[in-house]
């Protein structure tokens, strides 16, 4: 069995300590999700692992031939391939095979006739059959597609960051890796594309470890937890659902431990503070259980006050956004079409869609930062918009944190009208003293979102406008954003793909379905998915049902010889075919041998079930092929 240990990994910013002593195992088959804060040292962690030069120390201990390939945050990609070849830059010897073939394909389609292409042409279709490439072809293009990726041939500078980001997870995915190291890889997949990954990952080989923010994805995926907290890693089996259960109990335990402990440390200390002289033995050894007690509450870990969003709202009347008659176009593109709706105090409207339909934009119209082409929203005149927007705004890298919100606001003041300094704020959002007079370059990117979030939120809004929250905010931050919006008394617009997160604070939908379209709906996002999903198999079942009464209806062109490429496949086959037979047997034995263990009985009767299989589609073919010799 391959595993990867990891050993007292450390790492530190001056003063500062990310995480130390951090040691774990990664078993075959793992799938972990690793949680953590902003900027508790998630990613650097998983760059670690990479790059153990980077961390003050780590050590690593795996097979000579254990392959790890990592998704990262920004994955680079060079802009000068087509997609197809970016997908298969740096992968085996197998992959290149397959890509080389595909070029030879595409010439011979061009130009038949030719005899050189000709021959490069079937000397490759030879490799691809000696290599056995031809299932792994097919594997590569179902994961394009599924990713929503299906102009291979486009350039990489032309597509967006969305598109490349799903470049950058395809070819990841197609690595054949012992572990995979995923750094947020639902980010920019619309719903289909994660339920596949969902569905991939849960029957891959390898091992997988991944930082996501989308809690159902990570409830469906993840066998283990590892939370990265108090600059150490604490593990917990079973998925997020196991996992929340697991830490709630642990933390009940510890307050109880904790509370005891104190209890017994007030009673020592006020038994020192009488003044008694260690005469004895047994008075000095209780001296000694005082220290201790002292030391063990010194060493505890750094437990933060939790975090909570305490910030009081101004007055909002019923009036919020009135739309009439809204039309916007972009290069001859419909982003909105004579659209008219009204938005009312306490709405909780979920904004979600393809990719590049309009949401922002529509967002945008709402501010006033992108005009209409006709029709007009007006706007309530208590409204007092907070906009939440996917990249972070005017943040001065050269500011000190406390300075930065300093300069937003002074007169801040929470629920019960008490008036709230900047480091208050700071503390209630973890940030601790340390971190407040750190420079804002030295935050991590998810620590600058959590503090764009609360320099919104200080300006005390009435409308919040949010544009894809859940990007790069922590589980933690994002639960506590729900329960705030939950209560919170104004108008919500929020735009986003996380199931979980519209969910559990939208009351109702805005769907762009295309072509300036915009759909009302009172589902839950979820339950909205379901019905499009079970719409989409009836239609493909329509279509699939209509296909076959035409195939019927048509009398089949019979074939009546094989081609030059068919004849060569046709010798190739029996061979192969007896090859597999041999396997088939050499397995058969392994299984029947009662000196094998419990696990490699499994793993040979995995392997006995892919070879039948594959004899099976090879049996299919064979005949099929020599039925016109």
């Amino acid at each position: 069995m391959k595993t990867l240990n990891i050993t007292n990994a450390y790492k530190s910013f001056g003063e500062r300590t990310l995480f130390k002593n951090v040691t774990f195992t990664i078993g075959e088959g793992d799938r972990i999700g690793l949680l953590g804060l902003n900027g508790a040292g998630k990613t650097t962690l998983l760059d670690g692992i990479i790059h153990p030069e980077d961390l003050n120390s780590i050590g690593l201990e795996k097979p000579k031939n254990y392959k790890i390939t990592y998704l990262t945050q920004q994955p680079e990609l060079d802009e000068n391939l087509s997609v197809i070849d970016s997908v298969f830059a740096g992968s085996g010897e197998k992959f290149q095979l397959i890509r080389k073939y595909e070029r030879a394909l595409e010439n011979f389609n061009n130009n038949s006739t030719d005899t050189n292409i000709q021959n490069d042409f079937f000397k490759l279709q030879e490799q691809m059959n000696a290599a056995e490439a031809w299932q792994m072809e097919s594997d590569v293009k179902s994961i394009l597609n599924k990713l929503g990726i299906t102009e291979l041939n486009k350039k990489v500078a032309d597509l967006s960051g969305g598109q490349q980001r799903r470049v950058a997870l395809a070819q990841t995915l197609i690595s054949d890796s012992d572990l995979l190291i995923l750094d947020e890889p639902t980010n920019h997949l619309d719903y289909e594309a994660i339920d596949w990954l969902e569905g991939y990952l849960n029957k891959y080989k390898g091992s997988v470890l991944f930082v996501t923010h989308d809690r159902y994805f990570l409830n469906t995926v993840a066998t283990r937890i590892f939370e990265l907290e108090n600059r150490n890693v604490t593990e917990y089996d079973g998925n997020y659902e196991k996992y929340l259960s697991q830490k709630s109990d642990n933390e009940e335990i510890y307050a109880s431990e904790q509370h005891h402990k104190t209890q017994m440390y007030k009673k020592e200390l006020d038994w020192m503070r009488a003044g008694v002289k260690a005469r004895g033995t047994k008075q000095q050894a209780r001296i000694d259980r005082f220290k201790g007690l002292k030391e063990d509450l010194n060493d505890k870990p750094d437990v933060q006050q939790d975090m909570s969003i305490d910030i009081a709202q101004q007055r909002l009347g019923n009036d919020v956004f009135d739309i009439k008659d809204a039309s916007l176009q972009f290069d001859n593109k419909k982003i909105i079409d004579d659209f008219s709706y009204l938005i009312t105090k306490g709405d909780r409207i979920g904004v979600t869609g393809a990719n590049g339909s309009g949401k922002t934009t529509f967002l945008n119209t709402i501010t006033g930062k992108i005009p209409l082409d006709s029709g007009n929203i007006k706007t309530g005149q208590t409204v007092k918009i907070g906009y939440y927007t996917q990249y972070t705004e005017d943040m001065d890298p050269d500011k000190r944190v406390i300075m930065y919100l300093e300069g937003i606001g002074q007169n801040v003041r929470n629920t019960d009208g008490e008036r709230m300094s900047a480091s208050q704020l700071l503390d209630t959002f973890k940030f601790d003293h340390q971190m407040q007079s750190a420079f804002i370059r030295e935050l991590s990117g998810g620590e600058k979102r959590r503090l764009y979030l609360l320099s919104i939120l200080m300006n005390q809004p009435n409308v919040l406008l949010l544009d894809e929250p859940t990007n790069n905010l922590d589980i933690e931050t994002l639960t506590i954003l729900e329960n705030y919006l939950e209560s919170f008394r104004g108008t919500v617009l929020a735009v986003s793909h996380d199931r979980y997160f519209l969910d559990k604070i939208a009351d109702k939908l805005l769907i762009f379905t295309g072509n300036g379209q915009i759909k009302e709906s009172y589902d839950s996002y979820s339950g909205y998915l379901q019905k499009m999903n079970e719409k989409q198999q009836a239609k493909h079942h329509e279509e699939k049902e209509k296909k076959q009464a035409v195939t019927k209806s048509k009398k089949p062109e019979e074939k009546t010889k094989l081609t030059y490429a068919e004849k060569i496949e046709f010798d190739k086959l029996e061979p192969k075919i007896e090859k597999l037979d041999d396997e088939i047997s050499k397995l058969n034995d392994q299984l029947a041998d009662d000196a094998n263990g419990y696990q490699d009985l499994m793993d040979f009767q995995r392997q006995l079930d892919e070879k039948n299989a594959e004899a099976d589609k090879m049996m299919e073919r064979w005949e099929y092929l020599g039925s016109f010799e």
